[in-house]
């Protein structure tokens, strides 16, 4: 962890860093073939919806049932006709979902499952579900990530800009789908819970993007007035100098949804917990990607387009054509500080006495004026 914290230290001061920004062409294309081949495998598979969006009958089973998930999955699958998703609660009763059944359907499934399962119907409890609520959840859902989308932009355009807010919400819909384009892929069941997983991982996305977009308004402070740094390199420093917070932020919020993710849902068998942990164990992950890689990569490029930027990016470029003329280094453009923290230009250079030693600007302050006797 001291390894860790003094690299953080050295990032954030400028003195190590990666150029994100130069090479954002890369991730975009990267992005752009991830993006694709989610909304291809959205368009081929599609999503799997749970009974609570298709409708259906959800059948519980007494505790203790000697019957394997597999051997329930094949008696409820011949005695309804359709697809049956089977899971042993911690009980050892068994839940089994059956989708497009109605009520006189439900009837004859609880007495098929009775005789193969070898328990009482009385036993069995059957519960209905219609795809209207369903329905409902998912209207609600998109009502709410409309609004929030709007909130989201309102807000970062008047907190920082309107560039600024542009590419939160390309950073996020890129985040939707790639976590939406995953499940179609995977083939998990679309639940509730996925919808509210969809959901929270927004929040996670735009906390770091917004991380890195205030660290970029403060150091782009009057940034015309100086000629060391385009704004593209200032933007790869406020990346580096958050790159470190961004990583343990993500890792820290990563560790216990992979739990419910492997050992929950994998190792242990609880299924339900997939629907919610898988949404936001790929939406953390695409949202750290994007914070990094898209959203403040695509900031640059919209600033730069500015007239004052592009200015500024040829003053700044005449200013090193000169230096390396006269055998002047460049100044790195992935580390080093940032130029808020370095001597202006137009600072003065010290005087330097005979004997090297600097001239106090204090000398002879508070003597009487006059020769000295």
């Amino acid at each position: 962890m001291g390894k860790l914290g003094n690299l953080g230290a050295r990032l954030h001061h400028g003195e190590i860093g990666y150029d994100f920004v130069k090479n954002r062409k890369l991730w975009y294309g990267i992005s752009i073939l991830i993006t694709i081949t989610a909304i291809v495998g959205l368009s081929v598979r599609g999503l799997h919806m749970g009974i609570e969006f298709q409708g259906g009958a959800v059948f519980t089973t007494p505790k203790n049932m000697s019957a394997s998930v597999s051997q329930a999955e094949t008696y409820a699958e011949d005695a309804s006709g359709h697809d049956a998703i089977v899971q042993k609660l911690g009980d050892g009763s068994l839940r089994i979902q059956i989708a497009g059944t109605d009520t006189g359907q439900s009837d004859k499934i609880k007495e098929q499952l009775s005789e193969d399962l070898d328990t009482p119907a009385d036993g069995i409890n059957a519960d209905l579900v219609g795809p209207s609520w369903g329905e409902q959840i998912a209207n609600k859902a998109w009502q709410g990530l409309g609004i929030f989308m709007v909130l989201v932009v309102i807000y970062l355009a008047i907190a920082f800009e309107w560039r600024m807010a542009v590419a939160a919400f390309v950073a996020l819909i890129h985040d939707i789908t790639i976590t939406v384009g995953v499940y179609a892929l995977v083939g998990f069941e679309v639940t509730p819970g996925t919808v509210i997983g969809l959901l929270t991982i927004l929040g996670y996305s735009l906390y770091d993007t917004v991380v890195v977009f205030d660290s970029l308004k403060e150091q782009t402070r009057d940034i015309t007035k100086q000629t060391r740094w385009t704004y593209s390199e200032i933007a790869n420093r406020s990346i580096n100098s958050t790159l470190v917070r961004s990583i343990n932020t993500t890792v820290v919020a990563l560790l216990p949804v992979a739990g419910l993710l492997f050992i929950g849902g994998g190792v242990l068998g609880a299924g339900m917990l997939n629907d919610i942990s898988l949404s936001l164990f790929v939406g953390l992950a695409a949202g750290a990607y994007s914070s990094i890689f898209i959203a403040t990569p695509l900031v640059a490029d919209l600033k730069e387009a500015e007239p004052r930027m592009k200015a500024l990016k040829k003053r700044v470029l005449a200013k090193r054509a000169q230096g390396a003329a006269k055998g002047e280094p460049e100044p790195a453009t992935a580390g080093g500080a940032p130029y808020a923290e370095q001597e202006p230009d137009d600072a003065a250079p010290a005087v330097v006495g005979p004997r090297d030693q600097p001239v106090s600007r204090n000398r002879g302050r508070g003597r009487p004026s006059g020769k000295r006797r």
